[in-house]
């Protein structure tokens, strides 16, 4: 992996942190088609500049962790299914969704089902804001 390389996935890394879409999956993607191998140095730049984005978010909320002692209870009690369902399907996850082609469909799958919910959540927002208001009441509205 050469300079200009690791600087493109540092940046993919850092604008997909942020966004409901797989930051994991799009470094795998960016990978493969710049032809990086998957050596040692590789994943141990991946984990630091995955590190670096999760330490950023945790620098951006950290008020919210120190507000209470019940955030990490729920913390741990999400993390306990989600540990051990990662612990018992390792191999399998390993060994399909680490490659492109895994990625890609996960990722498109997943979008796909983004905006399904999406749409539904719109849809069912403009259905309850049309079922409220009455037709006296819209001319109110537009004023």
């Amino acid at each position: 992996m050469n300079l200009i390389q690791s600087i493109i996935l540092a940046i993919i890394e850092g604008l997909t942190e942020f966004l409901p879409i797989s930051s994991t999956g799009h470094m795998i993607l960016a990978s493969s088609i710049m032809n990086i191998d998957n050596d040692q140095f590789v994943k141990t730049f991946e984990i630091a500049i995955q590190l670096g984005a999760i330490l950023a978010i945790v620098m951006l909320y950290y008020k919210r962790f120190l507000q209470s002692f019940t955030i990490y209870l729920k913390l741990a009690v999400a993390f306990i299914p989600t540990g051990i369902a990662g612990v018992l399907a390792y191999p399998y996850i390993k060994a399909v969704l680490f490659n492109p082609l895994g990625v890609s469909i996960a990722l498109t799958v997943g979008g796909i089902i983004l905006i399904i919910i999406d749409r539904r959540v719109v849809a069912r927002k403009s259905s309850m804001l049309t079922s409220r208001i009455s037709p006296t009441d819209a001319p109110s509205l537009l004023a």
